[in-house]
């Protein structure tokens, strides 16, 4: 019997918290290394958080990342087998993917020197939409070597936003290797918004066989806020429509009207609806449900798996409030006053909770009723008329860059890297 049909499910150890660092990019910021990344990310594993997702496409999101983890704090406190670490192989630019066997050793090789670790936990192929499927079970296979071989992967999955390709290429995966996908990263497709993971997604990808299911950005790659989508440096990126903005907006109006803000309602809705609605494909990890430097199972919050979801934030308010919200959901499972009463909340947190849950369910339905047409709308990813540049140059033709920040920056995968050589140049890699 192999090492990977003994090891343990990925579902019985990924924590159902993790901190997504594509926020660690300019796409979300102006200039990522204003960021405090190091105090942010010792802060996060200071509340419990011990799942990190990140990409070599995420601007410098990589190095920060890994910086930020090769500290004396965290050296002293977290063992590297305590928190999992989540990176990404395909995607190099915006209009430019590689799902090559050669590709994906160097990409897994450049993330093991920039993440300063000497594995890693869980890795996906970024983004599969952009390409063919005959490409993606090329890297998946490769993967799977590296898995086996070199032991420098641990698992491996998939992910992107169309869920129809996400649950075509599960069931080939299933199919054509005789192995299913350890997970399959969906993003904007759980939110107030949109909620087709729930409805549709889940049931096809567990018929392929896959462990877990985490739900990536629940403001819909920061589309349901007050502020509307952020601007980086690369300008106003996001694929949303203007008829969707204008009705996120009447959204916002409405919860405004309420003393409430969109974006408080949209985390809280994603969050604690996720924990249910994605436990069947969901974790049995740390909680991180607010005792401070112990580590926790999930029979403490009731025992059952819980929906992963993967939080970004740019700043240590922003990560405060997250995870009150985060506790406050906890709070309001089973065990939830036991929860409270260990991490030194008050008492009636858990009746708070639950009418706290309540509260935002009748938000949530205001919401989608002004949201009206655009509940379950989904952009198109690549869009219309989209051709990969690297598949181009080797037919032999003519790169060019896609004509606006709107067309060429679709996804928070994405991120321009100006100053770096692309693969394999090594001279390039920068040293921060």
């Amino acid at each position: 019997m192999t090492s990977q049909q003994t090891k343990a499910p990925l579902s019985a150890t990924l924590p159902p918290l993790i901190f997504g660092t594509a926020t660690f990019n300019f796409q979300y910021n102006k200039d990522p290394y204003e960021l405090d990344t190091t105090g942010l990310v010792q802060r996060a594993l200071e509340c419990g958080i011990r799942a990190f997702d990140t990409s070599p496409y995420y601007g410098p999101s990589e190095e920060l990342l890994g910086e930020a983890l090769d500290t004396e704090f965290v050296h002293d406190n977290v063992p590297r087998d305590e928190y999992f670490l989540i990176t990404k192989v395909g995607r190099i630019r915006g209009d430019e993917f590689d799902y090559s066997a050669e590709w994906v050793r160097q990409s897994i090789a450049r993330s093991l020197q920039r993440l300063k670790t000497s594995y890693l936990d869980l890795v996906y192929c970024h983004d599969v939409e952009f390409v063919s499927e005959e490409e993606v079970l090329e890297a998946v296979r490769e993967l799977r070597r590296i898995r086996d071989e070199e032991g420098t992967i641990k698992y491996i999955g998939i992910s992107g936003y169309p869920l129809p390709v996400l649950c075509s290429l599960a069931h080939r995966v299933l199919a054509e290797t005789g192995e299913p996908l350890d997970a399959v990263m969906s993003y904007a497709n759980f939110t107030i918004q949109n909620t087709l993971l729930a409805t549709r997604g889940i049931k096809e990808l567990k018929a392929a066989g896959v462990d877990v299911v985490p739900n990536a950005s629940p403001l819909g790659m920061g589309l349901l806020r007050r502020e509307g989508v952020p601007i980086g440096s690369m300008g106003n990126w996001h694929p949303a429509k203007n008829e969707l903005r204008a009705a996120v907006k009447r959204a916002s109006d409405f919860c405004d009207r309420y003393d409430d803000k969109l974006e408080v309602v949209a985390i809280r809705y994603a969050l604690e609806q996720w924990t249910r609605l994605g436990a069947s494909v969901g974790s049995r990890g740390d909680p991180a449900s607010g005792v401070p430097w112990q580590r926790e199972s999930n029979s403490q919050v009731g025992g059952t798996r819980l929906g992963v979801s993967v939080m970004g934030v740019s700043k240590a308010s922003e990560l405060e409030k997250t995870m009150q919200v985060w506790r406050s959901i906890l709070d309001g499972l089973e065990n939830g006053e036991e929860t409270a009463r260990r991490a030194g909340r008050w008492k009636r947190d858990h009746e708070w909770s639950l009418n706290r849950q309540k509260a935002v369910q009748i938000l949530a339905d205001g919401i989608q009723e002004h949201l009206d047409v655009y509940v379950d709308f989904e952009w198109d990813s690549p869009p219309k008329g989209y051709v990969n540049a690297k598949a181009r140059e080797a037919e032999g033709g003519k790169l060019q860059q896609l004509a606006t920040p709107d067309e060429a920056w679709l996804t928070p995968a994405a991120s321009p890297q100006p100053e770096e050589v692309p693969f394999p140049d090594e001279a390039a890699l920068p040293v921060r």
